[in-house]
């Protein structure tokens, strides 16, 4: 018996928030993907957006490369908003 795709689950709970992973679910196509989804991970209507991504098609970094794609940022110190002055009219950031 052939084992159906996996799908990885991002689920936004409100509408201006972003999509966060919850999961992984198996479906034979996009449609029972969403169906699946919404029914394993939106029981108590928790959710306003479901994406489902087939987990064959994410493409991610590996932790050994983490020194080549990150420590470059650390020589852009104007990345980082730690030497400018926040008035003090403004109470949060």
């Amino acid at each position: 018996m052939k084992e159906w795709p996996l799908w990885e689950v991002f689920i936004r709970s409100k509408h201006g928030l972003a999509h966060k992973h919850v999961g992984s679910i198996h479906a034979a196509d996009a449609t029972m993907a969403v169906e699946n989804a919404r029914d394993v991970y939106t029981r108590r209507n928790e959710g306003a957006s479901i994406w489902v991504v087939r987990s064959e098609n994410i493409v991610s970094s590996a932790p050994g490369d983490k020194e080549i794609l990150f420590d470059p940022s650390d020589d852009k110190v104007y990345r980082h908003p730690t030497f400018y002055e926040v008035p003090d009219e403004i109470e949060n950031m």
